[in-house]
């Protein structure tokens, strides 16, 4: 399966081409505020390539957020697009989850009974964040907007190691205060770590028909919720 994916959720800007999951070519840049310059370019070279291996898409795969709503709207609009012009479905794929899956591949000895915290800033000390086992299966529905205080995780982590990552989890270093709090640099969202993810989706039939692409819109994550219910919730599910 050809795949063009797409991700444009923070300041990183990515997107690249994956054949049955494997990358082929990846574009990224990590220059804040460019995504409306740099992804059509990066678009237009991806599909050039395609062109001179005769190859041809089968649908496009976008991280759905949440995350930064310009960068969203840039990618979705794109995405969106791409859809139309090619005839082709939309693969939307949990940013959170991209954050989670690039943690696992970059760091094989993980403790195997962690759980996985991606976390994308949202302001002053307000997270989008989840929660995953390493082997990827989320541990509660959906993802929450969180305001991180020294006791906003310490009963998950009175119990197990919790490793938190992406660019949410940079200012809660110094906040979050446990033997069993691990933070991993340099892991963010990018279209490199979205193929596996996307074709998953599409196996399982989770695409957006070109019939319904009109009404899509990213997950923007506004609502903020209680981290207090939140780890209730939490609590229950493991």
């Amino acid at each position: 399966m050809v795949l063009l994916n797409i991700e444009t959720s923070t300041t990183v800007c990515s997107a690249s081409i994956t054949v049955d999951g494997v990358v082929q070519t990846l574009r990224i840049d990590h220059t804040s505020n460019s995504h409306a310059r740099l992804l059509p370019v990066f678009v237009q070279e991806l599909l050039e390539e395609l062109r001179n291996r005769n190859q041809k898409l089968d649908a496009v795969a976008l991280s759905q957020g949440p995350g930064s709503y310009t960068g969203l709207r840039i990618g979705s609009a794109t995405a969106k697009g791409l859809c139309y012009g090619f005839g082709i479905p939309l693969v939307p794929v949990d940013t959170l989850l991209v954050i989670a899956h690039m943690a696992v591949q970059q760091n094989p000895g993980l403790p195997h009974n962690a759980l996985l915290c991606p976390m994308i800033d949202a302001r002053r000390m307000e997270v989008y964040n989840a929660f995953y086992t390493t082997g990827l299966q989320p541990v509660t529905d959906s993802a929450a907007a969180t305001i991180v205080t020294a006791d906003t995780f310490a009963d998950l982590l009175s119990q197990r190691p919790v490793v938190f990552c992406g660019n949410g989890a940079d200012k809660c270093k110094t906040v979050l205060v446990s033997p069993n709090a691990l933070f991993l640099d340099n892991i963010y969202p990018s279209a490199e770590y979205m193929g596996q993810l996307a074709e998953s989706l599409c196996q399982q039939g989770k695409t957006v028909q070109l019939t319904d692409i009109a009404y899509y819109n990213p997950f923007y994550l506004k609502e903020f919720q209680a981290t207090v219910s939140r780890n209730k919730v939490l609590q229950n599910n493991l």
